[in-house]
C-alpha cells in the first residue's frame, strides 16, 4: 500500500493544466518553442496529450486562415518523429484541403483515422458531395457512414451551392457564406 494519500494529484496533472494555460496564451512568436518545451516533458502521453489538445484549438481557429500553412510547417519541424501528432497534423492539412477545395485523394480520406472521417463527416465546413459521398459509402465505422449520409440529405434538403460552407456562427443552418475569397 502507498504511503501517499489518495487525494493528492498526481504531479504531471498539475503540468499538464499549466501547459494548456500557457499554450493558449503563447504568442505565434513563441509557439514553437513552447511546445518543444512541452514535448520534453518526462512524462511523453501527458506532454503528447497537451500539444495535441493545442493543435486541435489552433488548427480549427487557423483552418481556412492564409497562415495556416506557415503555422502547418512550424509545427511539423517541431513535432518531429511523434506519429499520433504527425498523423493528427497530416489530418488537419487534408481537412483544410477538402474545406477549402483543394486536391485530396480518396487513399487519403478512407485511411484516415476514426477520428479524421468522424470530424469530415460531421464538420459542417464539409461540404464536398464527393467527400461525403465517400465517407457514405466506405468511411471506416457505421457511425461515419450514417453521419455522412445525413449530411448529404440535409445538403439535398436545403438545396447548397457546392462551394458554400456553413458558418458555425451562423444562427440557422440555412446561413451560408461562400468559400470563395477566404
Amino acid at each position: 500500500m502507498s504511503d501517499e494519500p489518495f487525494d493528492e494529484e498526481p504531479a504531471e496533472h498539475h503540468r499538464y493544466r499549466r501547459y494548456l494555460q500557457d499554450l493558449e496564451g503563447v504568442s505565434p512568436a513563441e509557439e514553437a518553442a513552447l511546445v518543444a518545451t512541452v514535448l520534453r516533458d518526462p512524462v511523453m502521453s501527458m506532454a503528447e496529450a497537451a500539444v495535441n489538445r493545442h493543435l486541435e484549438c489552433r488548427a480549427s481557429v487557423l483552418l481556412t486562415d492564409l497562415a495556416f500553412t506557415a503555422w502547418g510547417h512550424s509545427m511539423t519541424a517541431v513535432i518531429g518523429d511523434r506519429p499520433f501528432l504527425t498523423r493528427r497534423l497530416r489530418e488537419w492539412t487534408l481537412l483544410r484541403a477538402i474545406a477549402l477545395d483543394e486536391p485530396w485523394t480518396a487513399e487519403e480520406l478512407t485511411t484516415a483515422s476514426d477520428w479524421f472521417q468522424r470530424t469530415a463527416s460531421a464538420a459542417q465546413i464539409v461540404t464536398s458531395a464527393e467527400v461525403l459521398t465517400l465517407l457514405a459509402e466506405r468511411g471506416r465505422t457505421r457511425r461515419v457512414r450514417n453521419a455522412a449520409r445525413r449530411r448529404i440529405q440535409l445538403q439535398l434538403q436545403l438545396q447548397l451551392p457546392p462551394n458554400a460552407m456553413v458558418h458555425p456562427r451562423c444562427s440557422s443552418v440555412g446561413e451560408t457564406r461562400p468559400t470563395d475569397g477566404l
